[in-house]
């Protein structure tokens, strides 16, 4: 079993987010999987399930947790989290966390480690645990077009990165003039190791991304963004109002949900049966 979970990377334009359609929190960001494959039908597939039921049902209730799914070998041990964008409402949470599992199934087929990136949410598992790991590796850099040196903008672009720098909690936001900031840590972090991390993610941003008129800098465990004069499709003001189609997703998630764990236990009761009958 591999001891990290080395992504290969598959990256997209970055579109939309806050106060945007329910469509654009489920567009993708990135993805990755460990290039060690476990065997089909084995116990590691079956705690993989699992731990991915469990995360969506999770979701329908709490924007984060974690979960280890242990079996009857070191082997079999499967860690896992999503993680969901701070403003996002439970429904919309619930969507994207489904949404990530879902393209988890086709991304990494049969790995034994996986990772996506959604607007609104991450969802990571791996047979090695990460889970309380300080990570600041960069996992995806992307800077929009140099708009040359413009003291009031970048003033203010260096004003909402100090302050979310300086906030405190897991999810931050920042704005002003025409530039506005979001920054967010994975929940398995301390207060401490948030902070860092953030510090880190916003250092890079000002070194690498220079005069660039919006800059992401996502690393393992959290990321900062920021855009001036509101030119990032991730800060444009939307007044579209997803709620009603977000409650009914709700409903579906959780419709879904039950014959995902009903699958699997009919799986599971047919499995110990067939053991029962080959003694």
């Amino acid at each position: 079993m591999a001891a990290t979970l080395p992504l290969i990377l598959s990256l997209v334009t970055l579109s939309s987010l806050p106060l945007l359609s329910h469509s654009d929190v489920d567009s993708f960001i990135y993805g990755g999987c460990s290039q060690i494959k476990y065997t089909p039908n084995s116990p590691y597939e079956s705690n993989l399930n699992s731990l991915l039921a469990s995360l969506v049902n999770s979701a329908t209730y709490s924007s984060y947790n974690n979960f280890t799914i242990t079996g009857l070998s070191p082997n079999d041990v499967v860690y896992g989290l999503y993680q969901c964008r701070g403003d996002l409402s439970m429904p919309d949470c619930a969507s994207c966390v489904a949404r990530s599992v879902s393209q988890l199934a086709t991304l990494c087929s049969q790995t034994c480690g996986g990772a996506v990136q959604l607007q609104g949410c991450l969802v990571k598992y791996d047979n090695s645990t990460f889970l309380g790991v300080d990570d600041k590796t960069v996992v995806l850099k992307k800077c929009g077009p140099p708009i040359g040196y413009n003291a009031d903008a970048m003033g203010s672009r260096d004003a909402v990165l100090a302050s979310m720098a300086s906030a405190s909690g897991p999810y931050r936001v920042g704005g002003s003039g025409d530039v506005q900031g979001v920054a967010q840590c994975v929940g398995d972090l301390s207060v401490s190791e948030c902070g860092d991390c953030v510090s880190e993610a916003i250092g890079r941003l000002k070194s690498d991304c220079g005069t660039a008129v919006y800059g992401d800098m996502f690393l393992a465990k959290c990321y900062a963004r920021y855009s001036a004069s509101g030119v990032h499709p991730y800060f444009r003001t939307d007044d579209h109002d997803s709620s009603d189609e977000g409650q009914k997703t709700f409903a579906i998630i959780i419709g879904l949900f039950a014959g995902v764990a009903l699958l699997i236990i009919f799986l599971s009761f047919l499995r110990k049966a067939f053991e029962g009958n080959g003694k």
